[in-house]
């Protein structure tokens, strides 16, 4: 598919979520995506959600999963989303706040070694 679909009904929603990010959004961001030498897009819509950062170079979404993400249904309707965006050709990275705290050179390597993999495919 060489047109990924969006709902621009929900741009004031990503716009939203862009202004207030969170610490971990916001450190993944500035010091690493923002410069990053493949272009990476914050609170990208894609269909009828929002991405944390999406590749389009790459076809490439990472999410980065809070303690919401742990809750009643949210770990099924991640999934589902996953499933919708493979679909589309698009690969998820999911990473968890504390992986941001905790090992932050270690994501930022493993979002390297991905970009690239995809790039070569």
């Amino acid at each position: 598919m060489s047109t990924i679909p969006r709902d621009y009904k929900l741009k004031p929603y990503s716009t939203k979520l862009r202004k207030n990010a969170t610490k971990q959004e916001n450190h993944l961001w500035y010091d690493y995506l923002k410069a990053y030498s493949v272009h990476f897009y914050r609170q990208r819509i894609i269909d009828k959600y929002i991405v944390d950062f999406y590749c389009p170079k790459a076809k490439l979404i990472i999410e980065l999963d809070g303690s919401q993400h742990y809750e009643n249904n949210a770990q099924t309707y991640d999934s589902q989303r996953t499933d919708y965006f493979s679909s589309l050709g698009l690969f998820v990275l999911r990473f968890t706040n504390l992986d941001i705290n905790n090992n932050f050179y270690g994501v930022c390597e493993m979002i390297d070694v991905t970009v690239n993999s995809r790039l070569c495919e």
